[in-house]
């Protein structure tokens, strides 16, 4: 199998989420494996848009995440429910996006050269959070609603039946 192009750095955002949602459908199809679908989706969207960091925190109760597949440097390997961007995505069941990370209250710095960040969460049918999308920038407020619309987007088509991602909130 050739390797395939996932630089969409080019593209407009709704361009760009669309474009790497069609290489997702391709992919992931027939794959059911939670895990599997999760270190896809970091790695495509890792690469598509060039981000710090990539990957997903996930729900090993309701007040603890644990890192799960990502791309990127080291990550934190557990966040409180409540603690970071993650954790505050966690516990109130919506995307947060922080446009400048050094004035989060509580920021958990992972990696000193993350500069923005945003969050979505993965909730199942019920509404209880299952893992966190979690994605860096080493730039100032590179993330906006449109990236909280794609990303919700991907959460919801590729988790499975009945898990979707929560509606964006600021």
């Amino acid at each position: 199998m050739s390797e395939p192009t996932f630089d969409v750095r080019h593209l407009p955002r709704p361009e760009a989420y669309a474009e790497l949602t069609a290489s997702l459908d391709a992919i992931l199809e027939g794959i059911d494996d939670e895990v599997a679908v999760m270190a896809t989706i970091a790695c495509v969207l890792h690469h598509g848009f060039g981000h710090l960091w990539t990957g997903f925190y996930r729900a090993v109760t309701p007040t603890l995440l644990r890192v799960g597949p990502y791309q990127g440097t080291l990550g934190c390997l557990e966040i409180a429910a409540g603690r970071g961007v993650c954790g505050t995505a966690a516990a109130e069941r919506r995307t947060v996006i922080v446009a400048d990370v050094h004035a989060f209250p509580g920021h958990i710095a992972c990696d000193a050269r993350s500069r923005s960040e945003i969050v979505v969460p993965v909730l199942d049918a019920a509404g209880a959070v299952r893992a966190v999308l979690d994605v860096d920038s080493d730039r100032l407020a590179a993330f906006d609603a449109e990236d909280a619309r794609g990303l919700e987007a991907l959460v919801a088509r590729f988790l499975g039946p009945g898990v979707r991602g929560a509606g964006a909130g600021r």
